[in-house]
């Protein structure tokens, strides 16, 4: 039987995925608004090496600990406390979680302040020690150095926000993050090339700025909830210990894209401009990426857990195999179109002022690379949530560290032929070795419940996000032969027609072939998130027992 849904947590699934989606979306828009305004500013010098190079140790902990990595051991043991024990134990959970979070988040902030000159000897070891790129990024990484511990209290706040099933604020805290470093962009570029020598130092106090919004909005909603900590401790519930027991593993296994693309970073780090190239080219990448990763974390991964502890073996198994229909129904066209698209994706949004056609052109290559991998890396987020499910954190790290080694090993091979390119393969070709030591071990303790049908649905995605693979190209040859527009806004408009193309045919290939029933081929049309038994008719848990 399914539980009964939390007070105020009713929905349906869909509308929970779309939600976050949504927002995920609107908020990578602003941060490629962001990124476009930063590269006019800023180019692919040595202010943006130096830039790029300070912004891995935030964005690493945002992606361990903001972006929903906390929520696979958070949300199992919040549930589990407040069905047995009640909303008191937690209560008492949640703020010894907030406590002991900020505590030992504020000691390592005041540590990367102290030593900031050996963060940028690890994250840029081809930085020269006395040269200009080193200098400007120790000064960077102490200025942005308070998001850290702003990070940790964002994670707890919205684990409890996932937990209770309040996903908007959980949704709109990127928007407002990603607004505010918008702002000072735009302020920038409107100061002119006055401000110029002051950007670096601007855009690194607007992150610690940014995560103080996040925090504000996130913590508002949570003071809306009927179970809420009221102040932090520092004393561990016997849970709180398991919490952090488990955290550890998990959030390592979260943050491995992260320390992945800093390992490659480092590699890269010798060539001039590759520190750049490398991260223009993931922010392109993080866009369905992020999409997926957030709606799993906060919306699927919590529906798998109320299934593994509460439904039957063909619950789980639909859970399951809904969570990887959605994760590559998404990723698979979205890296077909990266591949396809990559040049007039980076043109369109990033060659102006500072940053040049050679930077498109390199970008560009990376990104083809890089995105060849979105569909194993996806496929690993849906099998950690698996994992996660069953209180089991340590697996997806060994699995994560298993693609991490494979990438350094394949970026120290790739690198001297290829240069920033072979590294951003090097990445790809990592996402398929975690996700393939995860299937394997789950397989083997028989987690990967079977679903009848998922095989032929997938299958059926596959071919229709080929069929969209030959509409793109030749819409793009077609496009080529008139020419690239000179503006800006003509090479917008050519880019949005050609994805309008793309994501007509995906669409209408996924209805003829019966992923998209006919009331959810209904549904589209009139703006409306698809039903969770979108695929082509065969009977699903309703979104009550999903919940």
């Amino acid at each position: 039987m399914a539980q009964p849904q939390p007070a105020g947590a009713s929905g349906a699934l869909a509308r929970d995925v779309g939600t976050l989606g949504a927002a995920t979306l609107a908020s990578r828009v602003l941060a490629f608004l962001r990124d476009a305004g930063i590269a006019a500013l800023v180019g692919a010098g040595p202010l943006a090496d130096a830039y790029f190079a300070a912004l891995q140790i935030p964005n690493l902990f945002r992606r361990l600990l903001a972006e929903g990595a906390l929520n696979g051991a958070f949300v199992p043991l919040w549930l589990r406390l407040r069905e047995r024990d009640g909303g008191e134990a937690a209560r008492r959970f949640a703020e010894g979680a907030l406590g002991v979070m900020a505590l030992g988040l504020g000691v390592a902030t005041l540590l990367l302040v102290l030593a900031a000159p050996l963060a940028v000897r690890v994250i840029a070891p081809g930085f020269a020690p006395d040269g200009e790129r080193f200098a400007l990024a120790a000064d960077l990484v102490r200025i942005a150095a308070p998001y850290v511990a702003i990070a940790g209290c964002v994670a707890v706040l919205g684990a409890i926000l996932s937990a209770e099933r309040r996903v908007g604020a959980v949704a709109l805290g990127p928007i407002a993050f990603n607004g505010v470093l918008l702002t000072a962009v735009a302020g920038l570029l409107i100061a002119g090339p006055a401000a110029a020598g002051r950007a670096g130092d601007v855009l690194a106090a607007a992150i610690v700025v940014a995560g103080l919004g996040q925090m504000v909005l996130i913590g508002g909603a949570v003071l809306r909830l009927p179970v809420r900590p009221r102040r932090p401790r520092l004393a561990l519930s016997p849970e709180g210990r398991r919490l952090f027991g488990l955290a550890g593993p998990g959030l390592v296994a979260g943050g491995i894209p992260q320390l992945t693309l800093i390992a490659g970073a480092m590699i890269a780090s010798p060539s001039p401009a590759a520190v750049s190239w490398l991260y223009y080219a993931d922010r392109l990448y993080e866009l369905p990426l992020g999409v997926v990763s957030v709606a799993i974390a906060a919306v699927m991964g919590p529906v798998i857990a109320g299934r593994v502890r509460s439904g039957s073996a063909a619950e789980v198994a639909a859970a399951q195999a809904r969570a990887m229909e959605l994760a590559i129904g998404l990723a698979l066209p979205s890296a077909i179109a990266f591949v396809l698209l990559a040049v007039p994706i980076a043109r369109t949004l990033f060659e102006r002022g500072a940053f040049v056609a050679h930077d498109t052109a390199m970008v560009a290559a990376a990104l083809a690379a890089i995105a060849a991998g979105l569909p194993g890396h996806v496929a690993e987020k849906v099998l950690g949530a698996i994992s996660f499910a069953r209180e089991d954190t340590r697996t997806p790290m060994l699995a994560a560290l298993a693609g991490l080694a494979a990438a350094v090993a394949g970026g120290l091979l790739l690198f001297p032929a290829y240069g920033h390119i072979g590294v951003a393969a090097a990445i790809a070709a990592a996402s398929y070795v975690g996700s393939a030591v995860l299937a394997v071990v789950l397989g083997r303790r028989g987690w990967l419940r079977r679903d009848a049908a998922a095989a032929g649905r997938l299958a059926r995605i596959v071919i229709a996000a080929a069929v969209m693979g030959l509409a793109l190209a030749a819409a793009r040859l077609l496009a080529d032969g008139f020419g690239v527009p000179a503006s800006t806004l003509g090479r917008a408009a050519v880019l949005a027609l050609l994805l309008a193309t793309g994501l007509a045919v995906y669409l209408g290939a996924l209805r003829l072939l019966g992923v998209i029933g006919a009331a959810d081929w209904r549904a589209l049309r009139r703006g409306r998130p698809l039903r969770p038994e979108g695929n082509g008719g065969t009977p699903r848990p309703r979104p009550e027992e999903l919940s």
